[in-house]
């Protein structure tokens, strides 16, 4: 039975944290930058294909160092989506009326 890895496992968190607020960050950059254009979908593939890439990526990265560095990763990137998606689904003032 294998023990508990701290260690892996907070530098997994760290790096889910920081992979999801990229992920999410190039999100946003990716629709405004598509919301500009007269053709937003080339846009918003081309976006989604990096994101999603990095993302496997870091994973793939983080995967190689244990299955607590994964985990780590896995649960904080969606503890940060969750938090992300609470704080940017709160109605504005002129909605909530």
């Amino acid at each position: 039975m294998s023990t508990l890895d701290w260690t892996w496992l907070g530098l997994g968190a760290l790096a889910g944290a920081v992979a999801s607020v990229l992920f999410f960050a190039g999100l946003a950059w990716g629709m405004r930058l598509a919301l500009r254009t007269a053709r937003p979908t080339p846009v918003l593939l081309l976006s989604a294909a990096i994101r999603i890439a990095l993302l496997l990526g870091a994973g793939w990265l983080i995967a190689a160092q244990g299955p607590w560095a994964l985990a780590g990763f896995a649960l904080a990137f969606l503890a940060a989506r969750f938090a992300i998606l609470a704080i940017f689904r709160r109605p504005t003032t002129n909605e909530a009326r």
